[in-house]
């Protein structure tokens, strides 16, 4: 495999000179198999673009410039809708690509709060992200670190065949823990892909940390891609709000498997985001083998944020009569198959458990096994058609006086349920 280095074609590696088109050339020039390196070194880039049959290594530091006019402005999904965006630091067109890999042990900084304010200016154009890989199959990064987009981190969309493997992505706090002042800025975007895994990786995101999405309401609807099959396994999360599932999803959402996750100082282990408007589905989603321990008080119960585990029909909403059934129509979502089992939960944030269905159709089908939670509030139930319980205890702020530490409360928790037989 060829090497293509960028100091070769013009890069300068001082942390200060833009060198876009350096580093674009050598993409260009790169044959099938060949190797892009971006060797030690700080280089300041604007967006550019891969191609098919191509490794980008990064070894070094990419950097982005910090000016809106290093990133052109494009047409490409964001929210679920095909919307003006500026390009990202690293893309691909539209245009179908295969065998692209990034890896590496160096860093991708997207350097959000620079662009943040100026992509903001114009309410018409939706910011750029650090990657955005579009209608690719077989895509894999790993080893890489990712952080500090200027909106959602890493998105993947109209994808197949991904492997995402030992990455670590940051979006709410620097090198030196200062927070990133910004928002909407989710970890990992899987929209409207295929066939998708990640595993050992890192993820401490300000918002979603992994969202599993696609498209919104009628043009989702009309595209008409699901996102299904997809492994997220032996992961660590360490701020944000867990693994969601929408809250665009119109395009259908299904065969998700959430296995062996560490979640600290997460909101959420679990959100399942099926509001009026949007349609399709989500069925068949599994989370099972993870333990969330959350001390952070920055939410608690709001119309974005429902507890440890939810699933909301209501979601984004301020006000709602969950007993009032509008008509059932082709925005109807359904919500089938949803499972919890293994999981371990304390948490000063928020209910441990809410689901809430809507009322001319009922989410049905959610499980509960080997479940233990403590939360500020306990479990709260609305709208969900068999549910199922087994060796379940919740426990709330209400219930449970004094100041306990973890261990104290997963003990009351395991000694309630201990003994309890399979039903």
């Amino acid at each position: 495999m060829e090497n293509y280095n960028i100091t070769d074609y013009g890069a300068i590696p001082d942390g200060t000179a833009v060198c876009t088109k350096a580093i674009q050339r050598a993409i260009d020039l790169c044959e099938n198999g060949g190797i892009v390196h971006i060797p030690k070194g700080d280089f300041v880039t604007g967006a550019i673009f891969l191609k098919s049959n191509m490794t980008l290594r990064v070894e070094g530091k990419l950097v982005g410039s910090g000016n809106i006019e290093d990133f052109p402005v494009m047409g490409y999904p964001y929210e679920g809708l095909d919307q003006l965006c500026y390009a990202s630091l690293i893309n691909t067109d539209g245009a179908p690509h295969a065998n692209i890999t990034i890896e590496g042990n160096g860093v991708i900084d997207a350097n959000g709060k620079a662009l943040f304010d100026a992509e903001m200016s114009d309410a018409r154009i939706k910011r750029g992200r650090a990657v955005c890989i579009r209608n690719t199959d077989t895509l894999t990064i790993r080893d890489v670190e990712i952080r500090q987009s200027p909106a959602w981190c890493v998105h993947l969309i109209y994808c197949k065949n991904v492997l995402l493997d030992n990455i670590k992505v940051h979006t709410k706090y620097d090198e030196n823990g200062n927070k990133y002042e910004m928002h909407n800025c989710d970890g990992i975007d899987i929209d409207a892909c295929k066939t998708v895994k990640i595993v050992n990786s890192l993820i401490a995101s300000q918002d979603d940390c992994i969202s599993v999405k696609s498209g919104r309401n009628e043009e989702g609807r009309r595209v008409g891609i699901p996102s299904e099959d997809i492994v997220i396994e032996d992961c660590t999360f360490k701020s944000g709000f867990g693994v969601a599932m929408g809250s665009e999803m119109s395009g259908g959402v299904k065969d998700v498997f959430v296995r062996n996750c560490k979640f600290e100082n997460t909101h959420s282990i679990a959100s399942i985001k099926a509001i009026r408007g949007r349609g399709a589905y989500i069925r068949n989603i599994h989370y099972e083998n993870c333990t969330l321990v959350n001390r952070s008080t920055e939410f608690s119960d709001t119309k974005y944020f429902r507890g440890a585990l939810y699933v909301d029909g209501f979601y984004g909403a301020a006000e709602f009569d969950a007993n009032a059934p509008a008509e059932i129509n082709e925005g109807t979502p359904i919500v089938d198959g949803i499972y919890f089992k293994d999981i371990m939960i304390d948490t000063i944030a928020g209910n441990a458990i809410y689901l809430c269905g809507l009322p001319e159709r009922p989410f049905k089908n959610i499980y509960l096994e080997n479940v233990k939670a403590h939360g500020k509030y306990g479990m709260k139930v609305k709208n969900i058609k068999n549910l199922q319980k087994i060796n379940v205890a919740v426990t709330s702020d209400r219930l449970i006086s004094g100041n306990r530490n973890v261990m104290s409360r997963m003990k009351r928790l395991k000694g309630k349920t201990a003994g309890k037989r399979r039903k």
